[in-house]
């Protein structure tokens, strides 16, 4: 479900009855929606939360797994080569899906979590993707993974490695511990706990203050940001140094666009 204020469009997961579980519909319901505000420029900045009491508890392994199964056409049985196959098919089928969360990472817009409820498995990894999370006094987070044998998907492990480090992440996923807020907050897991009567009201207000500023500071910014995740210094201080100037130039066009060509120093 997407809703838009002004220039900050809000992308709720909405399957309440499951704290918004991650079936196939859903799955692709989701990166339709990523797609089209990562496209629309009249959006600025991107809010995900959850409909009900929960952000999103991960995902419905049962209805997915229907689904890959039908995708992959083939039904698994003990033939080896058939099952590398199935399994084949059935990574594609995912990797298209999880093509959302790599979208929150990268657009040229910066994109919030507003965590209102239980945020587990997937839906831990969505708010890894974004570049804030702000989190509800109630929330709860697990990555519940390999208590049920499964290993992470939709990015997680890298995005938690990158913003908790190694040990940590490491702490995440193979411990796979429960968070209250205060205490995802100590570990790392979001940047403010916020009463739950205040949390929309609080981080829209946030929101709209980032869509507020000029788009070219913030796209660059997060460039370097992310830039940094994988860069030398000096291809860093490369990147910064080009990224300043395009910013500056973003301005002075916009300016000129705006205002009489005399005025433009």
């Amino acid at each position: 479900m997407q809703q838009r204020e002004d220039r900050v469009a809000i992308l709720t997961l909405n399957r309440p009855d499951t704290l918004n579980s991650l079936d196939s519909e859903l799955m692709r319901d989701f990166l339709e929606a990523v797609t089209s505000v990562a496209e629309d420029d009249d959006v600025h900045c991107v809010v995900v939360t959850g409909a009900g009491r929960g952000f999103c508890s991960g995902g419905d392994t049962r209805a997915s797994g229907a689904a890959a199964d039908h995708m992959a056409r083939d039904p698994v049985t003990e033939d080896a080569e058939n099952r590398d196959a199935v399994v084949d098919r059935r990574t594609a089928w995912l990797r298209r899906s999880v093509e959302a969360t790599r979208l929150l990472h990268d657009m040229r817009k910066p994109t919030i979590a507003m965590v209102n409820g239980a945020c587990a498995g997937a839906g831990l990894s969505i708010a890894g993707a974004c570049d804030l999370r702000f989190a509800a006094e109630s929330a709860k987070f697990v990555s519940a993974f390999t208590p049920m044998g499964l290993s992470g998907d939709y990015g997680g492990t890298w995005y938690w490695t990158q913003i908790l480090g190694s040990a940590r992440a490491r702490e995440l996923y193979l411990l796979s511990d429960r968070y209250n807020a205060a205490e995802a907050l100590e570990f790392g897991l979001v940047n403010r706990v916020i009463a739950d009567d205040r949390l929309r009201d609080e981080t829209l207000a946030v929101a709209h203050r980032l869509a507020a500023m000029p788009r070219g500071g913030l796209a660059f910014a997060k460039d370097n940001l992310n830039g940094a995740l994988h860069e030398e210094l000096a291809v860093a201080l490369d990147r910064e140094s080009r990224n300043m100037m395009l910013a500056r130039q973003e301005l002075v066009d916009a300016a000129r666009a705006d205002g009489p060509k005399e005025s433009i120093g």
